[in-house]
């Protein structure tokens, strides 16, 4: 053997008797479970589930070697997401990581002793989930979506980018706590600007269709569609219905307008499951979720579709131009 492959090998062997010792010493491998109210094939759940991933990365957790994840993909169906956050809790995971208040409910249903961590979530606090943001009390702490008040946001862009808007459909969900709090918001700032509100359930794609034919014939017509589990699930439709009317829309999420729609205002989705990783390795190391304070989002983003306002008609105005984060051309 020659000179160079020896100390190769030698080097080789070197490296692999850490791993090997641990090995022998039966490392523990933690265990991690996970909830989303997505399908699998999802690309921007698929996305957050990336960045939550490397996330746990590089607290040093490194899946397969130290740390096992059991992902559940589930639909925005309360009885399919009861199902699985009951199958998951019997697992008994060292951690539950779980999206969105409509899978959290159901988790703290199933357990009050398991540590969850969240995000998502609007308003934890009135939802029951914690005691309070500060000191979260129970078994379950993480991340809120937003402030209700970023519906108000959301009408006065459309006003800006439609100075004649009279009158807007409001798309939510209103058997959600969120669907409520976020039109509230919407309707104090309406006689404000002048606008007409209209109330719509996002439940069935046909109601949604049935929404948007409405108003698409009126001028001075626009579209808010605000943040929800259903508004995300029909998001191609509600996109393609807008345009089909030449109706502008204003989005909740970034990834809508990457897909076509015209503006967004709303909180970065990547950025909470990073974080959300951080709080999962704190409670892996043992700490617990009664003691790490809910947190809200640091992060908003307003993004445009420049060329979906071209196919609109709308001469974006400069000054919202200046003030995107983002512009899609």
């Amino acid at each position: 053997m020659k000179r160079r492959e020896f100390i190769s090998l030698l080097g080789g062997a070197a490296a692999a008797w850490p791993l090997a010792a641990r090995a022998q010493q039966g490392e523990r491998v933690r265990h991690i479970g996970v909830l989303v109210p997505a399908t699998a094939n999802d690309p921007e759940f698929q996305a957050r589930m990336g960045t939550f991933e490397q996330g746990l990365q590089e607290s040093g957790w490194s899946i397969g070697r130290n740390v096992h994840i059991d992902i559940r993909w589930t639909t925005p169906n309360a009885t399919k997401i009861r199902q699985q956050a009951a199958e998951l809790v019997a697992l008994a995971p060292d951690v539950i990581f779980a999206t969105g208040g409509s899978v959290v409910a159901p988790l703290l249903q199933a357990t009050r002793t398991l540590p969850i961590v969240f995000v998502q979530v609007p308003d934890p606090v009135a939802a029951g989930f914690v005691d309070s943001l500060a000191r979260p009390g129970g078994n379950a702490t993480g991340f809120t979506q937003f402030e209700y008040s970023v519906g108000a946001k959301s009408l006065e862009l459309l006003k800006e980018i439609l100075p004649g808007l009279t009158r807007a459909v409001v798309l939510r969900d209103p058997a959600s706590p969120d669907g409520i709090g976020q039109f509230a918001a919407i309707q104090a700032v309406g006689p404000l600007l002048g606008v007409e509100l209209r109330p719509i359930g996002v439940r069935e794609p046909d109601e949604i269709g049935r929404a948007v034919a409405t108003i698409a014939d009126r001028s001075g017509s626009g579209l808010i569609v605000t943040a929800s589990g259903l508004a995300i699930l029909h998001r191609e439709l509600i996109i393609t219905l807008a345009a089909q009317h030449r109706l502008p829309a204003v989005y909740p999420y970034r990834f809508f307008v990457i897909d076509g729609g015209l503006i967004s205002y709303g909180p970065s989705t990547s950025d909470p499951y990073r974080r959300a990783a951080g709080y999962v390795d704190r409670i892996l190391k043992g700490e617990k979720p009664a003691d790490l304070p809910v947190q809200a989002p640091t992060k908003y983003e307003l993004v445009l579709n420049l060329k979906t306002a071209k196919t609109l008609g709308i001469d974006v105005p400069p000054t919202l131009l200046a003030r995107a984060d983002e512009v899609i051309e």
